[in-house]
């Protein structure tokens, strides 16, 4: 009796490995190789059966979309890595870009600042202003000129009639000294006379 069970035992167990290594013989399908994750589940679907709430898969099918789920997502767990480290770079490089670009507005405003007004004596004005000022100034400095030539004008006419005036009494006064000094002359003359003639009396 024991022998007959150490051969069915036996029998069993040559039978067991001859499966397991037909199993492990057997060709992997193309779906299991090639497809996608969602092309894999749907093809052990199809081709494995339910018995009793149980699915049997063969094993070597199991570990082989086993393995591809584990490297998919070894593989999308990389890339969400890449895709973490690139977000973060590009956050960076916009933070860098909002920085040179809040700068740039900056200029830009002190650029239009200056280019619309101007320094004078520390004090900064509109340009508008600065022309309105410097055109009244101007204008001030225009209008004293013109008095100024005006003046000059006059006085020289006062002078130039001054100047014939006084050329006129030096004139009047020469013929008075002359007239005088004549009618002195004169006068002396018929002093001296008049004088001789008592005298000669």
């Amino acid at each position: 009796m024991n022998h007959i069970n150490a051969k069915i035992i036996l029998l069993i167990s040559v039978i067991s490995f001859a499966v397991i290594d037909a199993v492990g013989q057997t060709t992997m399908p193309k779906e299991l190789t090639t497809g996608t994750i969602e092309e894999q589940i749907k093809y052990l679907e199809d081709k494995t059966r339910i018995y009793e709430n149980y699915r049997a898969i063969r094993e070597d099918m199991f570990q082989k979309i086993n393995r591809n789920i584990v490297d998919s997502i070894r593989a999308e767990k990389g890339r969400i890595t890449e895709l973490r480290t690139l977000t973060s770079d590009l956050n960076d490089e916009t933070d860098s870009l909002n920085v040179l670009l809040d700068k740039t507005r900056v200029d830009l405003e002190e650029a239009t600042t200056t280019k619309n007004s101007l320094s004078v004596l520390g004090i900064e004005l509109n340009k508008g202003v600065y022309n309105t000022i410097m055109w009244t100034v101007i204008g001030g400095l225009a209008i004293l000129l013109a008095l100024g030539f005006l003046v000059f004008k006059r006085n020289l006419v006062v002078l130039r009639k001054t100047e014939k005036d006084l050329k006129e009494l030096k004139d009047e006064f020469a013929a008075y000294r002359q007239t005088t000094r004549l009618a002195r002359e004169k006068a002396e003359i018929d002093h001296f006379n008049a004088i001789r003639k008592l005298k000669g009396q």
